[in-house]
């Protein structure tokens, strides 16, 4: 399989090309300034010009608090980007995110079927992205996600574990509910699902929940640091984007995405910070 990955040099997305390429297809990541996805003519030569048989988009605009102030921005870079992909590859997985829902008060984890509400300029223009993707043809793939983590990129856990190593305690919020996912987990159910042409909404996380201060907490002990870590509220830390309460992901799918649990998501991206 000739596979396209862009956003290639993003935390996910480069990910993606090393495990396509451990699998044994021909993978070509391209990501800024080799291919501008907001320009729909140099999108659609690039494609024919590879001629992929299945694209894995990665590339988004995906700072949160910065699409409040330049939510076109943030448009032409989720939107455009994925229009311009779905446009012209034959098959494409383009990963989304759990900030497509509001958050609001539950009792049950989000499915595929559940009606985005989205509270965000960043969740605004990630279903806008979802829409382009899937209105483009029905066999394409949208893969929501969530709490992203891993090697190669600014996450949380990273965070956390830094700090820790240099303080005391740590003050955490405990009133935002998730879903954390490992790159290394979610990098090859993406490629699974484009082996097999998966088509439509999946949601794929790392199964369970925790707030962030439970993930810190997990990450701070398998680590052997002894931080004191702190619960305050969302309150306490004001943003410029409201952050869900509770935007936990699960599926409905028998053919959906199935991921390990998060504190086995922990461990392993642990083991592997070792080991690099």
């Amino acid at each position: 399989m000739r596979v396209l990955v862009c956003g290639a040099n993003g935390m996910l997305g480069h990910r993606v090309v090393e495990v396509a390429r451990e699998r044994g297809h021909e993978v070509r990541g391209t990501d800024l300034p080799e291919l501008d996805l907001t320009d729909a003519e140099a999108t659609a030569r690039f494609v024919a010009e590879y001629a992929p048989d299945v694209a894995i988009n990665c590339a988004a605009f995906t700072d949160v608090d910065k699409a409040e102030a330049e939510e076109e921005l943030a448009l032409r870079i989720n939107r455009d980007t994925a229009a311009n992909l779905a446009a012209a590859a034959p098959y494409v997985v383009h990963v989304s995110t759990d900030y497509v829902f509001d958050g609001g008060a539950r009792d049950r984890p989000y499915v595929e079927s559940d009606t985005p509400a989205p509270r965000t300029a960043y969740g605004r223009t990630k279903l806008a992205g979802e829409e382009a993707v899937l209105g483009a043809s029905d066999q394409h793939a949208v893969v929501r996600t969530a709490w992203l983590f891993g090697r190669g990129g600014k996450n949380f856990v990273d965070t956390m574990l830094a700090l820790g190593g240099e303080r005391d305690e740590l003050s955490v919020v405990f009133d935002q509910v998730g879903s954390p996912t490992w790159t290394g987990h979610l990098a090859p159910a993406l490629v699974e699902l484009a082996e097999r042409r998966g088509a439509g909404v999946f949601h794929g996380t790392n199964a369970g929940e925790c707030s962030w201060h439970a993930l810190a907490i997990e990450a701070l002990s398998k680590a052997d640091l002894d931080v004191r870590v702190v619960a305050v509220t969302t309150e306490e830390f004001p943003r410029p984007a409201p952050r869900p309460a509770y935007s936990v992901l699960g599926t409905e799918r028998e053919d959906g995405l199935r991921l390990p649990p998060w504190q086995e998501a922990v461990a392993d991206h642990l083991k592997e910070r070792v080991s690099t």
